[in-house]
């Protein structure tokens, strides 16, 4: 059953004055997380209006769920173990990526990922025309909700896949779900290849089945922005060990075709910046890099050797820690790094960085550096999933230590905390916060959509949206 829980009106202590403020060359000794960069970068060619400060400070929830300003309220649409309004099992683990759409009489769809490894604890219900791979326990459930949010239906859209992270939607309205592994049949007790995109209908999906899109490259895909002139996708790779992961376009041999176009093949290309050969290496926002290439994948089933390994030719290929969160603004792909930690093998250190392509210009730049943070308690590090709000600005799921949140980004380069999960999984010795992701918005803007990974949750937040 859903349920909602309105604001109370006491305040938390608020975030330092410093968070709401671009904070390069401040010199304030309470920063906690330093934003540098062209903010208006971030949202060229977007029509929305020009986003102001945050909402005001967090307020503790009672019931120890979600955090928010005043004014706002949730309602819990969806949790891992319930019962699915289709009875095909009980609602899986492990909820990640999602995404919105407009579905008939003011109703709203959400498809939504779920992450789940062999070691999950509730799969995704094997479903008959739906399943790709018996043996994988991931997949995507989709919801129906009407025009307050009451939730309508709950069923399993795809199954049988195996760590389905992030995506994104395609111009034709459907979901791009991306397993972010590359096992082999064999493998964990798999008993096909996984590492593929799979198109996911939340309105009907036996339209789509559980098909994988092999010619978009089998790696540890992360999310996918697509450029809706020409049906260009661009796909981020969050390989987990050096060589990191790269950023590749594919090029679709029946480009913005509608549903099921994709399966018609094309051809996957990595990125690659000429003498950049670790894009952690680039700290100072604003660095442009003119001629970017395109270098064409030597094999994109990975059949011997995993594309990240693969030979790229004597000038080799562009790497980066920790690609996520990828989207389409105006006449350019977005997409970011989280982290990159040179103790783990990376080229330097950040703390997160927001990168810029344009595609008429192959030029690349670095928009946004997140970093260095000091209380992992307050908002703005290791920034995952992403999406424009409606103001104008940014909403941004957090997946670093501590206390999680979501935080705003508007265009003035104001940054301010919208969400802080309350679902403490650990210990009061030791305690552990689920990452936020998937967050979206209602074709109408009034509802922020956004889950808990764990323990899985599904939360509408409406308020007084600007």
């Amino acid at each position: 059953m859903s349920s909602e829980t309105s604001r109370p009106t006491a305040e938390t202590s608020r975030p330092a004055a410093t968070r709401r403020q671009v904070l390069a060359g401040s010199g304030a000794a309470i920063a906690t997380v330093a934003f540098t960069g062209a903010f208006s970068e971030l949202f060229a060619g977007t029509a929305a209006a020009r986003g102001h400060g945050g909402y005001g400070p967090l307020v503790p929830d009672p019931d120890g769920l979600l955090d928010l300003p005043k004014g706002f309220r949730y309602r819990v649409l969806s949790r891992e173990g319930d019962p699915l309004r289709s009875g095909e099992g009980p609602v899986p683990s492990n909820h990640d990526g999602m995404a919105a759409f407009a579905g008939r009489h003011g109703h709203v769809r959400l498809v939504r990922n779920h992450e789940n490894r062999v070691t999950a604890k509730l799969q995704v219900p094997i479903v008959e025309g739906l399943t790709y791979d018996p043996m994988g326990k991931g997949g995507c459930t989709a919801l129906e909700l009407d025009g307050r949010n009451n939730v309508l239906g709950e069923r399993v859209a795809i199954a049988g896949t195996a760590v389905n992270c992030a995506g994104g939607r395609t111009p034709w309205n459907t979901w791009l779900t991306c397993e972010e592994t590359e096992d082999r049949a064999g493998t964990n007790g798999y008993t096909k290849d996984h590492g593929f995109i799979f198109e996911v209908d939340g309105a009907d999906p036996h339209r789509t089945g559980a098909v994988p899109l092999t010619a978009m490259g089998r790696f540890q895909h992360e999310a996918i922005a697509i450029d809706p002139k020409n049906g260009t996708v661009y796909e981020t790779e969050d390989a987990f060990e050096k060589p990191f992961g790269l950023f590749y376009r594919f090029l679709p041999d029946k480009p913005l075709g509608g549903t099921g176009s994709l399966r018609a093949g094309g051809h996957l290309e990595a990125m690659r910046v000429p003498g950049v050969p670790d894009l952690s290496v680039v700290q100072e926002t604003g660095a442009s890099f003119e001629g970017i290439e395109w270098v064409p994948v030597p094999d994109p089933l990975a059949a011997e050797t995993p594309i990240r390994f693969q030979d790229f030719g004597p000038k080799g290929i562009t790497h980066a820690q920790k690609l996520e969160g990828c989207y389409w603004g105006g006449s350019s792909v977005y997409f970011v790094s989280s982290f990159a930690h040179s103790a783990e093998g990376a080229a330097a250190d950040h703390y997160g960085q927001v990168w810029r392509y344009e595609p008429k210009r192959r030029r690349l730049t670095l928009v946004i550096v997140f970093g260095p943070g000091t209380d992992v308690q307050l908002p703005g590090e290791s920034p995952d999933n992403i999406t424009l709000a409606p103001d104008g600005g940014l909403m941004v799921c957090e997946d670093g230590g501590g206390a999680q949140h979501v935080f705003g980004l508007t265009r003035r380069g104001e940054v301010y905390a919208m969400a802080r999960g309350r679902q403490n999984i650990g210990t009061p010795q030791k305690p552990e916060w689920g990452e936020f992701a998937g967050v979206t918005f209602a074709p109408d803007g009034r509802t922020m959509f956004v889950n808990c990974y764990t323990p899985g949750t599904t939360f509408a937040v409406t308020g007084p949206w600007r």
